[in-house]
């Protein structure tokens, strides 16, 4: 009798154990169901924020190709400008130079006609008076050089001879006449220059020694 009572008491222990179990398996799971609902929420947020920064980067994308796209037509636009103005200048500039044309061709046919190589030469001086003058309109002006004291920036020494004077080197000579165009050296005086007479070894900026028996 005793023992079944024993063996009734052990099952009732095995089962409360086994009870214990499954309640604890079944918390594992809950809080493993939890657990999983809550990464779950986590994946959805992150995949919210993924496409939100997808369509903000696209935004992006299409307002740089909208800008690249108008600055390009800002630049074609500017050249276009640029080429008209261009043309339109140059174009102003043979206007001014038909004239100056004109008078030479009058020239050459009188010369031709009356062989009168004075008629000519007139002709030809008063042409070259009138495309200077045109020239000088349009902002080109001669660079100043005979007896002028010597500057590199303006003169260009082609030819020099030792002077006996104290001072600067002077241009004696102009070769080819140099041009200023709109404040802007166009191309120096091609000079012969006079070199100042100095003592020896101080010649630190001078244009170049000439030997005394040149």
């Amino acid at each position: 009798m005793s023992n079944g009572k024993n063996e009734q008491k052990e099952t009732e222990n095995d089962l409360s154990e086994l009870e214990g179990v499954v309640d604890g398996k079944n918390q594992e799971t809950t809080q493993t169901e939890k657990e999983l609902k809550l990464l779950e929420t986590n994946v959805n947020h992150l995949r919210k924020l993924l496409e939100e920064e997808k369509k903000r980067g696209e935004d992006y994308l299409s307002r740089v190709k909208y800008v690249q796209a108008d600055f390009e037509n800002y630049r074609k636009r500017i050249d276009r400008e640029v080429k008209e103005m261009e043309d339109f200048s140059t174009t102003k500039l043979v206007r001014k130079l038909l004239p100056v044309l004109d008078e030479l061709e009058l020239a050459i046919a009188s010369a031709q006609s009356t062989k009168d190589t004075k008629a000519l030469v007139e002709g030809v001086r008063m042409v070259h008076k009138n495309l200077s003058l045109t020239l000088e309109g349009e902002g080109l002006m001669p660079i100043e050089a005979i007896g002028k004291p010597f500057d590199p920036r303006l003169h260009e020494a082609v030819d020099k001879v030792q002077g006996k004077k104290v001072g600067d080197d002077t241009v004696i000579e102009e070769i080819r006449r140099g041009f200023v165009f709109k404040d802007k050296i166009l191309r120096p005086s091609m000079v012969k220059v006079e070199l100042a007479s100095r003592p020896q070894n101080r010649n630190s900026g001078r244009v170049g020694e000439v030997d005394e028996d040149e």
